[in-house]
């Protein structure tokens, strides 16, 4: 049953979004829509690159639940395979009984040529044996034991294995899928695998969080076909609708990170989140700063404005290369200098952030974030968490903070 509540807040907060985003395109801004896929603005030509977000890009199909597989063939090609290969054993056993055409014999009379040895390799692989052509002397007897019958075994494992892989197939998908629902909790949903999407699964995975802890919603069949082929769990379908997110177990999660490419679509994926799940953490990016304020409103705990951070860090470049590229460095997962949040250790306990070893920027002390100046933070307590930048060398992972980074 839908909130009304919430179906108003979200037709009003997305149509404001759309018309914030969309300043220069106001047809699409003025309906709240996303342009067609094959139009020029499609590729969101701006801020955060044209290749930015697969989100609203490719097929939509029915939303459904892919788990991590491996690459494997078309099923199409490995049908085809797999009769190439029965076909093959069929000639080869037609080729075994023609070289010793001498010891078989035909009821019917004459010598057996090779359209009789082929009729008796495929009676013979099948099971189905007529006896009109049998082997008569020693040799050709021995050859039946020995290699035909071994090669009617494997033509029988080849034809049969086929048709149970297709038939059990989808039972045994339906299965994983069940004891995934049955076992996932606390999992990481990232809707949009476009360039942000990515980059922050792969910011979260460089911690040691596993990756089939995270679930991928798209609305592109090929990118969670990208998805499940990297680790990933992947649901097909438009984040925006309840049902989608379900499938996703939005309400088991422990944190949501939004990353698709319109704002709108954003502020509507926010909502039904945060309705499905109260105690998530939602992380949401947006492309306008005057947007920042209605994600704040759906939900969202932390909000990310994609093109004015892109755009500082161009300033800042600008103006100290040597300070944009130690920014690019912290930006950067898994090597360099990494901001981390950590808990205070029992030998830190009592003395001041200026005498620890890592460069401490911040101090969490229950729900306050303290700068390292700050004349209220004083000496370290036990329950205190730090922020710092230390040296991140490849091979070691971040233990990832064990809960949000609170907000003042």
């Amino acid at each position: 049953m839908k909130h009304p509540d919430r179906d108003a807040f979200a037709h009003d907060a997305g149509s404001a979004a759309a018309g914030r985003q969309g300043a220069g395109r106001p047809a699409d801004s003025a309906r709240g829509t996303a342009p067609a896929p094959d139009s020029a603005p499609a590729r969101e030509d701006s801020e955060d690159g044209a290749a930015d977000e697969q989100y609203t890009e490719g097929p939509r199909t029915g939303h459904r639940v892919r788990l991590p597989r491996k690459v494997v063939d078309r099923p199409v090609r490995q049908v085809v395979k797999r009769l190439a290969l029965a076909l093959l054993l069929l000639v080869l056993t037609s080729l075994i009984v023609w070289a010793d055409a001498s010891g078989y014999r035909d009821t019917a009379g004459g010598p057996v040529d090779y359209l009789d040895s082929l009729y008796y390799a495929t009676v013979t692989l099948s099971t189905t044996g007529y006896g009109d052509i049998t082997p008569v002397s020693d040799g050709a007897r021995l050859t039946n034991i020995f290699v035909i019958t071994p090669l009617r075994v494997l033509f029988l494992i080849i034809l049969v294995g086929t048709t149970l892989e297709v038939l059990t197939e989808r039972t045994r998908e339906e299965w994983r899928l069940h004891r995934w629902r049955s076992a996932v909790r606390e999992h990481t949903v990232v809707v949009g695998f476009g360039t942000k999407g990515r980059s922050a699964i792969r910011t979260v995975c460089g911690t040691g969080l596993r990756r089939d802890r995270v679930v991928v919603v798209d609305a592109s069949a090929k990118a969670i076909d990208t998805a499940t082929a990297e680790g990933f769990v992947g649901v097909v379908g438009d984040a925006t609708r309840s049902e989608v997110l379900k499938r996703a177990e939005v309400h088991k999660a422990r944190q949501v990170v939004v990353a698709t490419q319109r704002d709108d679509t954003a502020v509507l994926v926010t909502l039904t989140a945060r309705q499905l799940n109260p105690g998530a953490h939602i992380v949401a990016a947006v492309r306008e700063e005057e947007n920042a304020p209605l994600l704040k409103q759906s939900g969202a705990d932390s909000v990310i404005t994609s093109a004015s951070a892109a755009g500082r860090l161009l300033g800042l470049s600008v103006l100290s290369p040597a300070a944009g590229m130690v920014m690019e460095d912290l930006i950067q997962q898994g090597s360099g200098l990494d901001l981390v949040e950590r808990p205070v250790v029992k030998a830190e306990v009592g003395r001041t952030p200026r005498e620890l070893d890592d460069l401490v920027v911040s101090v969490v002390r229950g729900h306050r974030v303290l700068g390292y100046d700050d004349p209220g933070v004083g000496t370290l307590e036990p329950t205190d968490r730090l922020i710092a930048i230390v040296r991140i060398t490849p091979g070691i992972q971040v233990t990832p903070s064990g809960r949000p980074l609170p907000q003042d």
